[in-house]
């Protein structure tokens, strides 16, 4: 028997978002910042958010963003988790709204799949380079059966209103510091700053779920 494990990235192996990250970084935080909260106050779409941040990092050169990533501010055992879960002979999947050329640097700490915005620094935007919720829960279950692994050997992790849809269609789900649209939606809740311990409990939902269909 093999599972699944799905994570989100910001909010949940990230503190905090990667845009914020990438520009704190690269010397455009304030710019990047005012963008931000922009979207959050819903003054501007999901393509336009994109089409404001991606000309900050235009110059970024392969080696900037490498450094971005690795000091950016990531939840403690990340890479730890990701070791277990291949060790175990299982499957990992990180599934963001943020630009894959950063979600996807996860793979080398062992993240198995990763997935995200198909925009580059400098690049176009658009809504056929985008990822929205209902992605997250189209490409799970891709990944399901792909892999030969059923629903109920599945279990995802994430924080925020990009994960409403995947938590409601899975049984097994830990909200790691989970907003409060989340967290009615979790099947148990982790408040720290520790991978290793929220996914100690999505070990747990599993265990339970697998000792309640042997009896």
């Amino acid at each position: 028997m093999t599972r699944l494990h799905v994570f989100d990235m910001d909010g949940t192996l990230l503190r905090g978002a990667a845009t914020v990250e990438l520009s704190r970084y690269l010397g455009s935080f304030d710019a990047a910042d005012a963008v931000e909260q922009a979207w959050l106050r819903k003054e501007i779409s999901d393509v336009d958010f994109w089409d404001s941040v991606l000309p900050l990092w235009a110059d970024a050169t392969e080696t900037e963003l490498d450094e971005a990533f690795a000091t950016a501010a990531w939840i403690d055992g990340v890479r730890e988790v990701f070791a277990d879960i291949t060790a175990r002979g299982e499957h990992s999947a990180v599934i963001s709204q943020s630009p894959h050329f950063f979600v996807r640097r996860l793979e080398g700490w062992g993240a198995h799949h990763t997935f995200g915005a198909g925009v580059v620094p400098g690049g176009r935007s658009g809504v056929d380079l985008l990822l929205t919720v209902q992605h997250k829960v189209d490409i799970t279950l891709r990944l399901l059966d792909e892999l030969g692994v059923a629903e109920s050997d599945c279990v995802a992790y994430g924080d925020s209103t990009s994960d409403v849809l995947l938590f409601d269609r899975l049984r097994h789900t830990v909200g790691v510091n989970p907003a409060p649209v989340l967290r009615d939606r979790c099947a148990v809740v982790y408040e720290g700053p520790d991978l290793r311990e929220a996914y100690a409990l999505g070990r747990g939902l599993l265990e339970q779920s697998a000792a309640g269909d042997r009896s």
